[in-house]
């Protein structure tokens, strides 16, 4: 592979700026900044949860496709897939500004970008499930790793919550990503071993598949928390600390509390 087809753009930077930028600011903040919700510490934690998500939507679908491009599909490459910009993927509004507005209202991060895979170029069914996995696997990389550095690091306050929020929003993005839904990732991967009259119902499920699911976490509350309650589970499976995810969820979404 050229590494010129693997050079992140700079648009890329420039999120992982405003992430950084975040992250200084959180850092900077003293604790009693932070109980009393001044401007600076808030603007830190909510810059370093919504930059680090934009950074692993990107890393997300950059996941699928490079496992792509290594399977057989050169395509993805000309499309700028592998370049880590945003733009590049699929409608910037409902896969990607939208998914942030979600978020940044309830919380919930829902599947973000898409890149458009050629399958019959691919090189087996095999190869066709990672590529599905790379993306939710990506978050579970996340998450594990931001989780690591928190337990190992000593970090000031604002760090820490920060962080832990934006842990457990990969995980819980593994979550839901991997559940075996059309138009989810966990669905991609089995897809392949599908009957065609099952990969047909699915073809048709999935432009609508996830809002419905969406739809039923936001209106029946014992699927949202049945959500929440996997991936906590997850989350402290890996070392996580769910009240200090909790806390800084609190402060990043500072018009609700």
């Amino acid at each position: 592979m050229q590494r010129s087809l693997v050079r992140p753009s700079l648009l890329f930077y420039a999120i992982l700026a405003v992430t950084v930028l975040g992250g200084a600011l959180a850092t900077t903040a003293a604790p009693d900044e932070l109980f009393n919700r001044t401007v600076l510490g808030t603007l830190g934690v909510f810059l370093l949860v919504i930059g680090g998500w934009a950074l692993s939507l990107t890393l997300h679908e950059f996941g699928h496709a490079l496992v792509a491009y290594r399977g057989g599909d050169r395509e993805v490459a000309a499309k700028g897939y592998l370049t880590m910009d945003i733009r590049r993927y699929t409608d910037p509004v409902l896969s990607l500004v939208l998914p942030l507005i979600i978020l940044a209202i309830g919380g919930i991060p829902l599947p973000g970008g898409a890149v458009w895979i050629n399958q019959w170029a691919l090189r087996s069914r095999s190869v066709s499930s990672w590529v599905s996995l790379a993306g939710p696997l990506s978050n579970l990389a996340l998450g594990i790793a931001l989780t690591t550095a928190v337990v190992l690091v000593d970090m000031p306050l604002g760090l820490l919550a920060g962080l832990s929020y934006l842990a457990s929003l990969q995980i819980l993005a593994f979550v839901i990503n991997i559940l075996p839904i059309p138009g989810l990732d966990g669905y991609g991967a089995l897809e392949p071993y599908l009957s065609p009259r099952a990969r047909e119902f699915g073809h048709k499920a999935r432009p609508w598949a996830p809002l419905v699911l969406l739809a039923l976490i936001i209106g029946i509350p014992g699927v949202g928390q049945a959500l929440w309650g996997l991936a906590d589970a997850v989350f402290a499976a890996v070392g996580g600390q769910a009240d200090i995810a909790a806390w800084g969820q609190g402060l990043f979404m500072f018009w609700r509390y």
